[in-house]
Formats: C-alpha cells, sequence, structure tokens
C-alpha cells in the first residue's frame, strides 16, 4: 500500500512539474494543442460522425476586439482581476446554490480555472477534476500575467463543435475576423460559453443583454 501511495505522489507531482513547465513556456509561446482538443478528437473518431473537422486559429490580444474579453470578463469570472486564480468568494456561492438545487448547477469556476482545465484537463468527472483545476489555476497565476492568461483562454476556449478560439469564432458565426466583433456579438459569443457545444449566439439574445448590462457596469 505504501508502494502505492509513493508512486501516486510521484505521478502526481511529475504532472504538476510538467504543468509547471508548460505554462512557463505559454508565457512565450502559443499552445499547438489542447487536452480538451485532445479529447474532442477522440471522441468524434469513436462517434459515429467519424473525425471532427477543427478550426482553430491563434492570433494575438491586439487581433482579438476588446469587446469580446469584455464580454468573456463579464460573463465568466467578473472578478477576474481581483482573485489570484480561484475565486472563493464565487464558489461559495455556487455551493450554497448547489445545495439548494439539490444537484451540480453550477462550478463558480474562475476564467483560470477554465484555462488550466481546456490546457491539461477534460470535461469530465466534473467532481475529481476541480481540486486538480484549483490548484493549476493557483499556479497559473503564479507564473502568468492575467492579460496573458485572458489571450490564451480566448483563443483555446471552445466556441461550438470543432471550433475552438476567438478568431475561429467570430468566422465560424459571424463570417468576420476576431478584432472585427462589435458590442453585440462578442456578448452574444460570450452567452455561448457555458454550454457552446449547444448554444448559438444568433439564439442568445436576452443573456447577451445581460452581458452587456454587466459590461457598462465595469465601465466597458
Amino acid at each position: 500500500m505504501r508502494t502505492v501511495l509513493k508512486w501516486l505522489l510521484f505521478l502526481l507531482l511529475a504532472y504538476y512539474a510538467f504543468c509547471a513547465l508548460v505554462l512557463f513556456g505559454l508565457r512565450f509561446f502559443r499552445p499547438p494543442f489542447t487536452a480538451v482538443r485532445l479529447q474532442r478528437s477522440a471522441e468524434s473518431l469513436v462517434s459515429s460522425d467519424g473525425s471532427l473537422r477543427q478550426r482553430y486559429v491563434f492570433v494575438p490580444a491586439s487581433r482579438i476586439s476588446a469587446h469580446l474579453t469584455h464580454a468573456v470578463v463579464a460573463a465568466e469570472d467578473s472578478r477576474f482581476y481581483e482573485h489570484h486564480g480561484v475565486d472563493w468568494q464565487e464558489l461559495e456561492q455556487a455551493m450554497r446554490d448547489n445545495e439548494r438545487r439539490g444537484r451540480l448547477w453550477r462550478g463558480g469556476s474562475t476564467i483560470t480555472q477554465q484555462l488550466v482545465k481546456n490546457l491539461f484537463l477534460t470535461t469530465h468527472l466534473p467532481l475529481l477534476r476541480k481540486p486538480l483545476e484549483m490548484s493549476l489555476a493557483l499556479l497559473a497565476e503564479a507564473l502568468l500575467s492575467k492579460q496573458r492568461i485572458l489571450e490564451l483562454y480566448v483563443n483555446v476556449v471552445e466556441w461550438g463543435p470543432g471550433v475552438f478560439g476567438a478568431e475561429a469564432a467570430a468566422r465560424y458565426h459571424y463570417g468576420i475576423s476576431a478584432a472585427d466583433l462589435t458590442r453585440e456579438q462578442a456578448a452574444r459569443l460570450a452567452a455561448c460559453l457555458p454550454a457552446p457545444r449547444e448554444r448559438r449566439p444568433d439564439r442568445m439574445p436576452h443573456y447577451a443583454a445581460v452581458i452587456m448590462k454587466r459590461m457598462a457596469r465595469l465601465g466597458w
């Protein structure tokens, strides 16, 4: 039993060392792939649809509309610039909401947590994934600036079946570049993020309006 625990501890430390190395490298380089993209590729291979074509183009923050980054923060993590990877206040509220509803309704994840989930984890097993996600988020915040975290997130997050990142999302949903997204288009894209494989921007007018009000309250 002790030998098994030692090996598990060794593997966990090796995993964290690998993640730390990757995160440090992401200060300078673009991620060529992510765990979630690999997951989607594997899922498509065993599905009846066969291999799913993936759209992914990484672009620097200067080529992404500020409306989109603002909308994403307003929709996903309004305290993004205040916490250090984990928003304990939001997490506590999410736990109360889940307890009141009697089910796992929302996770209270920050943008940083969602970034490390995309980079290193999967969309499955949320209860087992959450501790790893939280610890990796703290590591990411220690190694990356807030602006870099946000730039990476909007470039790797899923925005539809096989659609990853702001540039691919803007071209797939609107036929324009990410730099040309309007305020409303950005809000509609941000409104899809809780369930990007089911939601579509043209079906999200009400939530997009809520997001734009949040943007205004945040000074955007």
